[in-house]
């Protein structure tokens, strides 16, 4: 896989969703993407009759070092996958609940981010799609303290 060296943010907003859409398949969900027509849900999802949204951020590389994301735009209706496209890889993808999410948050006067970093650490979000879990429409993760 070559990405090219300039993707515009919006080719690779597209890129990420495209990417998480094709895992969730692959394991079994329905799938739908909004395309940006519902603000601040890109996929809904559904499995066993049970419907839920995901917030999708994505980076081009470890160089961007964090997802942009201010705490006022984290639901707690919807379940987040932070992915890194990487280059010449594929792609990682950070799963993880608003609960959570919050820890990793951090605003600043112009912007909000999410650190890649502080993600990586914690080492629990990486690539752990079986920590997916529906209930009650909604989507909650299971995660070892």
């Amino acid at each position: 896989m070559n990405i090219p060296e300039k993707l515009s943010k919006n080719s690779s907003g597209l890129s990420g969703e495209y990417f998480v859409a094709a895992e969730l398949y692959r394991r079994g969900f329905n799938v739908g993407l909004t395309i940006g027509n519902a603000k601040a849900i890109d996929i809904l999802a559904e499995k066993d009759g049970k419907v839920f949204q995901i917030q999708v951020k994505t980076i081009r590389s470890k160089k961007s070092v964090s997802w942009p994301l201010r705490s006022d735009q984290i639901n707690n209706n919807v379940i987040y996958i932070l992915v890194n496209l990487n280059i010449d890889k594929q792609p990682n993808y950070y799963i993880i609940n608003p609960l959570d999410l919050r820890i990793y948050q951090k605003d600043y006067v112009n912007r909000g981010v999410v650190s890649l970093t502080q993600i990586a650490k914690a080492n629990r979000y990486l690539n752990n799609w079986s920590n997916i879990k529906l209930t009650e429409n909604k989507v909650h993760l299971l995660i070892d303290n």
